[in-house]
């Protein structure tokens, strides 16, 4: 999985997964390399030995096996291999930003690889390929479609695979929060922390425990004007948006109560 640092809530989700100590190249949370974009050296060129391919094949490949899936639309290869070649094709540079944010047109070829993908998905895989669906991590994350509900699908499937990897479960508990999915959450997070070492498994279920409660990881700020009390969240100028919080008189001897409106 691809790490935007200075993106909204990911600090909190890095640290999570160092704790776990997992492996951070290969599969899963690197994804298509961390630093770099998602291009050249990624996954994806590692697992079709295609580095250095040039987009014109991809474009070739995606017309090839486009057309495979209208002729036989039941052919699961011909739609893994449209999806794997869509995603190449996406991790060119010029449709990444250099935070890490995929372009308009970066998203356009990742709704076409969502779309492949589910496709493949509908034909009931008896055993959907786990190193294409942890490629498609990286679709679905904030900074591409930003869809946590097809997320949480995805690293299910990764997770299947890879069912001793305490930050992939780690990274399942983080967006079924996202998707306020607490269920899937909860076990995910559970296994997570069961996974960790031991030295580290409080402080796992403790920042885990903080996602759960702020899966945005937006911070609510308080202040006050003119005596008057607001709590909210920032605006893009970083301006507070909050609302006025009215505190209630009560006798002495009892505890005031705070009202917002």
């Amino acid at each position: 999985m691809l790490f935007d640092l200075r993106g909204r809530g990911r600090r909190r989700t890095v640290r999570v997964i160092y704790t776990c100590l997992a492996l951070l190249m290969g599969v899963g949370l690197v994804g298509f390399g961390i630093g770099g974009g998602f291009g050249s050296g990624g996954i994806i060129n590692s697992l079709t030995n295609s580095e250095g391919a040039s987009s014109a094949s991809f474009a070739s490949q995606i017309k090839k096996y486009s057309k495979l899936t209208k002729e036989h639309p039941s052919d699961l290869s011909a739609w893994e291999n449209l999806t794997k070649n869509i995603l190449h094709e996406a991790g060119g540079e010029q449709y990444v930003t250099s935070t890490g944010v995929v372009t308009s047109q970066g998203k356009t070829l990742f709704k076409q690889a969502a779309q492949a993908w589910d496709s493949y998905i509908a034909l009931n895989p008896p055993k959907p390929n786990a190193e294409l669906a942890q490629l498609m991590e990286s679709v679905y994350m904030e900074t591409a479609l930003n869809e946590p509900a097809k997320e949480v699908e995805i690293l299910q499937i990764a997770v299947a695979a890879r069912p001793t990897d305490a930050a992939l479960y780690a990274q399942l508990a983080e967006y079924a929060y996202k998707a306020k999915n607490d269920r899937i959450g909860d076990l995910a997070s559970e296994k997570a922390v069961s996974l960790a070492p031991a030295s580290d498994q409080a402080r796992v279920k403790k920042e885990l425990a903080e996602v759960k409660a702020n899966p945005s990881g937006e911070k609510t700020y308080t202040t006050t004007t003119n005596g008057k009390t607001y709590t909210g969240k920032l605006n893009s100028k970083g301006e507070l948006a909050g609302r006025e919080v009215k505190t209630t008189t009560t006798p002495a001897g009892k505890s005031s109560s705070a009202k917002t409106k």
